[in-house]
């Protein structure tokens, strides 16, 4: 006869397994759908809104304007987002330099996360005006920049049409250090349209998880954001400005313009990144040959005039989160030995 101490372990186990079973048919918890104006999204300081005119349409867009929380140094520094991230990514790398005493300014771009989406030809021009003109109505003057991913190709091309303004600039894992078009064939912008349209969320989390080296509990909304966007009546005006923001970064490649950047540069980028942009319409034989980030980005440097490349090891894309100390101390070096 069994003892009472084992009657009660197997009647424990018994129990255990009911509950995982009964847990394992309830159905998933269902998403709520998000607007593709990520209302209700939080962001770590107030949102405000600057009211633009483009192509006769009328468009808001929107940035947070975080004063110092130490003594002022009398410096600001704007923050460019990359195309798959919202700007709330960029928290702790703002409470840093807010507590070293810069004015931190971080735009979402038009076409991007909390501003407006609107169907138009979307340009690094354009997206740089845009810039310009929200630090114009905030009066700041003379700004370093600080960009990542797709909002490295933006911040190269504000520092060219704008190098009395821009004081240093921060390159983080930039895309477009090749030019796309050479080994990946154009598409229509209605292709790029249906295929964003009829991406699912698994596609959507391996996308978003080749930028990790290590995936963790905190880059799941990262993904989850964009499902719950996808459930949204306007999805599809979403997904036809991520088309268009698509073609914009193959058409308009800035490898060039390095060489025209006048400001102190600093590129920093994973020495495990090998992001391509528009990477599944890339051949078989030519995915092997993109994406080399580490490689073009010791050749990128030696075409900056005055350029510094910092490799971080075992680190993927978007450094700033996978390495967060390590990154903002870099940082925030880099200016104070490079200030103007």
């Amino acid at each position: 006869m069994k003892s009472r101490e084992a009657i009660v372990t197997i009647a424990l186990a018994w129990a255990a397994s009911a509950a995982a079973v009964a847990q394992s048919d309830r159905p998933a918890p269902s998403l709520e759908p998000l607007g593709i104006a990520l209302e209700g999204v939080p962001y770590p300081y107030p949102v405000h809104f600057l009211a633009l005119e483009l192509w006769g349409e009328q468009v808001r867009m929107g940035y947070m304007d975080v004063p110092p929380s130490s003594t002022a140094n009398g410096n600001a520094i704007v923050l460019m987002h990359g195309k798959n991230f919202d700007s709330s990514y960029w928290g702790d790398v703002t409470k840093a330099l807010a507590q070293n005493g810069y004015r931190v300014v971080i735009p979402d771009q038009v076409g991007f996360n909390k501003s407006s989406k609107p169907s138009i030809d979307y340009t690094f021009d354009l997206l740089a005006a845009n810039t310009a003109k929200l630090l114009d109505s905030l009066r700041v003057g003379k700004v370093a920049i600080l960009g990542h991913s797709t909002g490295g190709m933006l911040a190269v091309h504000f520092a060219k049409l704008n190098p009395a303004r821009v004081t240093q600039l921060i390159l983080e894992d930039p895309v477009g250090l090749e030019d796309y078009r050479e080994l990946i064939p154009a598409q229509t912008t209605e292709r790029l349209f249906q295929d964003e349209l009829q991406m699912s969320p698994q596609a959507y989390r391996e996308l978003i998880k080749r930028y990790f080296i290590t995936w963790r509990p905190e880059y799941e909304n990262l993904a989850v954001l964009r499902e719950r966007v996808a459930l949204s009546g306007e999805f599809p005006r979403w997904a036809k400005a991520s088309a268009l923001v698509y073609q914009m970064i193959y058409h308009h490649p800035v490898r060039a313009e390095y060489r025209e950047i006048q400001a102190p540069t600093l590129l920093i980028i994973g020495a495990e990144d090998r992001t391509v942009v528009m990477r599944k319409y890339a051949s078989p034989e030519s995915l092997p040959k993109l994406g080399q980030v580490p490689k073009l980005a010791r050749e990128a440097v030696k075409d900056l005039p005055h350029g510094e490349l910092l490799e971080l090891p075992q680190v993927g894309h978007v450094p700033h989160l996978e390495v967060k100390e390590r990154f903002t101390q870099a940082v925030v070096d880099f200016l104070r030995l490079n200030q103007r």
